[in-house]
This record gives structure tokens, sequence and C-alpha cells, in this order.
């Protein structure tokens, strides 16, 4: 059967049926290039020139302003030639728009869609065969083998067999698929070249829709998406729970923002462990840094004389004005975790000690310094106006959820538009090499240490606020955990270079959607640290795999 028959187009055929609509555009196209040669052409090429010369020192002063006179003369002719021929071309444009608006997919694409459809169904069939046909000369051979040697390289064999199998099929089905895609990207090539390379909204969704089908790959979509998936399924299981369990739904209004209440203190920690994350290093002094930041802006913001002392001595603010002591106690935060923060980068920095060992001392050594220093003692609760005066509820809805949202916007500033951000990426992905390049490593890894304290003492601080003080050192036990598993859970890599702050956004809502359905459902506490350890087990399990299939 020939493959007319078959419902399949051989080359030829393709193109005679792309032949009408190329030269009914191309004649279109040769028109609007006759009317952009005096006009946008020349406007292009005299732009470039003016901006070539004002950067070229070769010229002198008086040089480059009879140069750029002669340019600007022209360039006014040439505009003047552009806007004379803009409805014409517009038009014209217009017109070969509409032609392959009603001709392109009738007359050819849904042609070519159908062909590799028939095509790649037979190519199925034919692998198919292909495969049962190995399989039955294989049992055949081995059937007529005793020697276990022989049987051993018969199955060799017929393993490379299969491999050989798989590896022409593939290649044929992306053939298929590249003969398709083709076929659909040039009519958006034909539109490039007639608007200069301006789409619609809806056109340029149709290319990205068009591109995500072409690359797309089902292992490496659950190698990206599994975990996702997973901790989804979760979730929707347990708002199934909740109803029964506990007779009330859980996707309320209330415990939404219940969540996005809990999870913006979360987001500061996590937004300064995602960068050293992105440095291939990690942080495990988060829940020390907020146990002593809970501490000391309990004690500046205490309400009256503080029932605890700290190093033996009771202190009183109340002779500030309150304003000042909620100044006061941000600033003392943002100090104290932004020195111990950058005290381990620099062990990192400058003596090569992963920031695993460096944050680790900085845990042992803040936990046990205000551990003696408070003798264990809570300090109470802060002034009831400072949560009113800081994060006000505008009816229902927490405006701590305003501090996270503006945390979040500078950074993805930070990390996507600075010279920092862009530091921060080449030396998590390769130090030596930005080393090379003239990246000074030390001062980028320190940098990132110090914005990491400042995001860890501002986000103690709003959960002191959030929780009216209760400031104890044992504050804040098991956030690292939580803060690195959000990261990780949202695509920080640990390989280093790897990463968006809206994968952290992700993964911090996630935990914390996770923890308080848990919580709501009456999951014991120590049994939440499972789930904890199983998600960031699996979160590292596949973000090394994704390291290794790039390798």
């Amino acid at each position: 059967m020939d493959e007319k028959n078959r419902g399949i187009l051989s080359i030829e055929e393709e193109e005679l049926l792309l032949a009408p609509i190329d030269e009914y555009v191309g004649s279109i196209q040769q028109k609007v290039n006759a009317l952009r040669v005096d006009g946008t052409d020349k406007v292009v090429a005299l732009t470039t020139h003016m901006a070539v010369v004002k950067e070229n020192a070769n010229y002198t002063k008086a040089e480059k302003a009879a140069i750029l006179a002669e340019d600007s003369a022209a360039l006014e002719k040439a505009k003047a030639v552009e806007a004379a021929n803009k409805a014409e071309i517009k038009s014209l444009v217009s017109d070969a728009t509409a032609y392959l608006d009603a001709n392109y997919d009738k007359e050819y694409y849904n042609k070519v869609v159908a062909s590799c459809a028939a095509q790649t169904a037979e190519e199925n069939a034919r692998y198919n065969a292909e495969l049962a046909e190995l399989k039955k000369q294989h049992a055949a051979e081995l059937a007529k083998l005793k020697d276990q040697d022989e049987i051993k390289d018969e199955k060799y064999v017929f393993k490379n067999r299969l491999f050989d199998a798989s590896l022409k099929h593939g290649s044929t089905l992306q053939e298929i698929k590249d003969r398709q895609h083709e076929a659909f990207t040039h009519r958006y090539h034909l539109l490039d070249q007639l608007r200069l390379s301006r789409f619609t909204f809806a056109e340029k969704r149709k290319q990205k829709w068009e591109a995500r089908r072409y690359t797309f790959n089902t292992k490496q979509f659950f190698l990206n998406n599994g975990l996702y998936i997973v901790i989804l399924l979760i979730f929707i299981l347990l708002c199934i729970l909740c109803p029964v369990i506990k007779g009330m739904p859980l996707l309320t209004m209330n415990n939404v923002l219940n969540i996005l209440q809990a999870a913006s203190p979360r987001m500061f920690l996590a937004l300064g462990v995602g960068g050293l994350i992105l440095l291939a290093g990690t942080d495990l002094s988060v829940g020390r840094m907020v146990g002593t930041s809970m501490v000391l802006a309990t004690m500046i913001m205490h309400k009256g004389v503080n029932t605890g002392a700290l190093f033996g001595h009771i202190f009183d603010f109340t002779m500030i004005p309150l304003g000042v002591r909620v100044v006061l106690a941000l600033v003392v935060c943002c100090c104290v975790t932004t020195t111990f923060a950058m005290i381990a980068g620099f062990f990192s920095a400058r003596f090569k000690i992963h920031p695993f060992i460096s944050t680790m001392a900085n845990m042992l050594i803040l936990f046990g310094l205000m551990t003696f220093a408070t003798s264990g003692v809570s300090f109470g609760a802060i002034e009831m106006k400072i949560p009113k005066m800081i994060i006000p509820k505008i009816g229902r809805f927490p405006t701590i959820i305003l501090w996270a949202v503006a945390a979040i916007a500078i950074m993805y500033f930070v990390w996507n538009k600075t010279k920092l951000g862009k530091y921060m990426y080449a030396v998590g992905g390769n130090p030596e090499a930005a080393a090379v390049s003239g990246i000074s490593v030390f001062k980028v890894t320190l940098t990132a240490f110090a914005i990491a304290g400042i995001l860890y003492g501002f986000g103690a601080w709003l959960e002191c606020i959030r929780m009216v003080g209760s400031g104890s050192a044992s504050y804040g036990q098991g956030w690292e955990t939580d803060a690195i598993a959000a990261c990780v859970v949202g695509g920080i890599s640990f390989s280093g270079g790897i990463g968006k702050i809206q994968g952290i956004v992700v993964g911090v809502l996630i935990f914390t959607a996770l923890t308080y359905s848990l919580t709501v459902l009456g999951v014991d506490t120590n049994l939440q640290f499972v789930f904890s350890g199983i998600i960031i087990l699996s979160a590292v399990t596949i973000d090394c795999l994704k390291y290794v299939q790039k390798k």
C-alpha cells in the first residue's frame, strides 16, 4: 500500500500543499519589503549607525556632530517615508494575515497533522510487530541452547537488539514530531517577516502552547512535578478526611487566611535560606536565630517590667515611647541575626568551611548562650497595641501577608534584576569559573549571608508581633528544616545555581498548608516531623536525580 492510500503525505506532497500559500504570502512580502526599503529599513539602519557613532571614541566631537546631523536629516526623511507607507503596508499585512487564517490550517497544517497521526500509528504498529518478532526469535534461540554462557550471551544480544529497536523507534517518532512542529512554526515564520516580530497575545499563547507540546517529555514532567502531584493528592485527601473526622471543611476562607498569616514570617526565613542554598550551601541555625530574636524582641516590647532576666539583669524599656521600642526591637533582631550569619558566612567564604558546619556551630552557640542567659524562662507578652500598629487586620484580612509580599518582591528584584543576583547564580553554579571571570566569591558569599541574617531578624520580629511575644530561647525549634524543605520542594537545587523565588513561595505555602491541615486533623506534632522528613528526603532525591541526568 503506497503512502497516499495509507493517509501519509510524502515530503513532495507537503511541499505542493504549501506552495500556493508561500507564493501568495511571498508576493505580498515582496511588496512590503519594497515599501520598507526607503522607510522602516532606513530608520533601523540610521538609528543603529547613530548609536554606534555616539559610542565611537575615534571620532572627534566635531566629526560626531557632523555625522549625526547628516544622519538626523536622513532619519527624518526615512520616517516621513515610513509614515507615508504605513497604511499601505498595514493593508498588505492584513491581507496576508487574513489569507493565512482562512487557508493555512485548512489547506496545509490540518492535513500534515492527520498525516503525522497516521504515520505515528503505523510506526507504533511496526515497532510492536518488531518487538514480537525479536521475542519470538529470542525464545527460539534459547530453546536451542544448553550452555549457561551461551544463554547469557544470547540474553545480552537480545537486550541490545531491544535497545536498538527502541532507539530507532524513538528516532522515527521524533522525526514525525519535528515534521508537525515545522508545519506549525512555518506560519509564524511568515507572520514574523510580515510584522517584524510583532504577534498578537493569542498568537503568542499558541506558540507557547506548541513549544510546551513539542518539548514535553513524560519522564521529565514527573521528575520535575512528581513531588508536587503527590503533595497535592495528600492535601486533597486531607480535605476529604477533615469533614469526615472533624465535621468541618478544611478549605474555608478563614483557614486559607490563617495559612497565609502563619506562612508570612516563615517566608522571610525561607527567602534567606534560599539564597544560601543557591550558593550550594544551607543554614542550620535558622530556628535558633528565631528563638534568639523572639527573646530580644519580647524583652524590648514587653508590657511593663520584664518578667524574665537576661544574664541575671531585669530590663525595663517602658520609659521609651512605644513606636521607638518597636523599631528598636527590629533593629536589634536584625543586627544580632546578621552578625551571627556573617560570622558563619566569613568562615565559609574565607576558610572554605561548608555552611553545614559553620551554621551548625552558630546553632549550638546561640541556643546555649540564650538558654544560659534566660535560664529557660519565657519573657511573657508584648504590648497589645503593637500588633494593631504593625499588622492590623482589615476586616478578616491579616496585613502581615503584605509584609511577606513586599519581601518576595524585593528578593525577586535582587535575584533577577541586580548584579548580585547574577553573581549568586554564577557562584552557586561554578565558583571556580565565577572567580576566574572576575567575580569575588568571598564578597558574594558574605553578602548572601548578610541578606539572610536581615531576613531572619525581620521574620522573627514579625513572628513575635504575630504571637504577641512569648519570647523563649526554645522557640523556632525545627523551623530550619521547614525553611530548607520549602526551598528544596520549591526547586532550589542543593547542587547550586538553580532555583527561582516563586519556587520558594510555593514551597513555603505547601509546607504551611500541610502542617496546618495536619494540626486541624489532630495529628501529633511529632508525627508531623515524620511527614516533613519524608518530603525533604523525596525532594532531595528528585533533585539528585535531575543533577545526575544532566551530568
